[in-house]
């Protein structure tokens, strides 16, 4: 029991009683954590701003021995650019159930947590592809989760150049004879081949600064959609907010 000092993102908030609150915070030290915000959704309390979804804030916050209680916050970011357009909204929302699925209790991971505010704020702040942020997110996200395929060499042979195709079966690419006989791989582009391997192995803060044509976007958005699934035995879509 005591105080705990952390930052975090509102990946979900309820309404509890009249005035209070309950989120869903995930933050770097104490992973996924549910906490009670009392008076939050009152007219002048100092907790609304900080207790909205999609806030990234700092948040003083008293554990006792079964339950978190928010004390105070202070907003760092609210992606305001993301509440006032609902097809960015919808993008993010998605983005959040996936993080909600694949985030545990009370168990921090800084890199997912990166990530996550990373893509929120080129979804935020640019007007980029949506579509090719999101297929950048999900093949970085399965990389962090321990799924990362297998870029170096041809995953039936070994050979280390020709890569024309992804192989769902064996995670990873195929050389163009070897790809041709398994029937649970794509041809691919080498610019999808180059974007796969890019965004592996860049720093965090470059993932999205690259762009392929629209023929490579729509490969990649392909592989990172079955891949995903695939990994965490579960159909994403996106759905409409209302």
């Amino acid at each position: 029991m005591g105080i705990i000092k952390t930052k975090g993102i509102v990946l979900a908030e309820n309404n509890m009683g009249d005035f209070d609150k309950m989120i869903t915070l995930f933050t770097p030290d104490c992973g996924k954590i549910g906490c009670s915000a009392k008076g939050a959704r009152r007219p002048k309390s100092l907790l609304m701003a900080g207790t909205q979804f999609l806030c990234f804030g700092e948040y003083m916050i008293y554990k006792s021995a079964n339950s978190y209680h928010i004390n105070s916050c202070d907003p760092i970011e609210v992606f305001y650019n993301i509440r006032i357009d609902l097809n960015k909204l919808k993008y993010a929302s998605h983005i959040i159930k996936i993080i909600i699925d694949v985030t545990d209790e009370n168990e921090g991971n800084y890199r997912i947590l990166q990530l996550l505010l990373n893509t929120l704020y080129i979804i935020s702040e640019t007007n980029r592809d949506l579509d090719f942020i999101l297929s950048i997110f999900k093949i970085r996200l399965v990389c962090i989760l321990g799924f990362t395929p297998n870029t170096l060499e041809c995953t039936e042979c070994g050979k280390k150049e020709d890569f024309r195709y992804f192989s769902f079966k064996n995670e990873g690419f195929k050389c163009s004879d070897c790809g041709k006989v398994d029937k649970s791989a794509i041809r691919i582009s080498e610019t999808t081949v180059n974007a796969i391997q890019y965004i592996i192995a860049s720093t965090p803060k470059k993932i999205f600064s690259f762009n392929i044509p629209e023929e490579s976007k729509k490969e990649l958005e392909l592989i990172a959609k079955v891949y995903l699934n695939d990994k965490l035995e579960k159909e994403y879509k996106l759905e409409e907010l209302f």
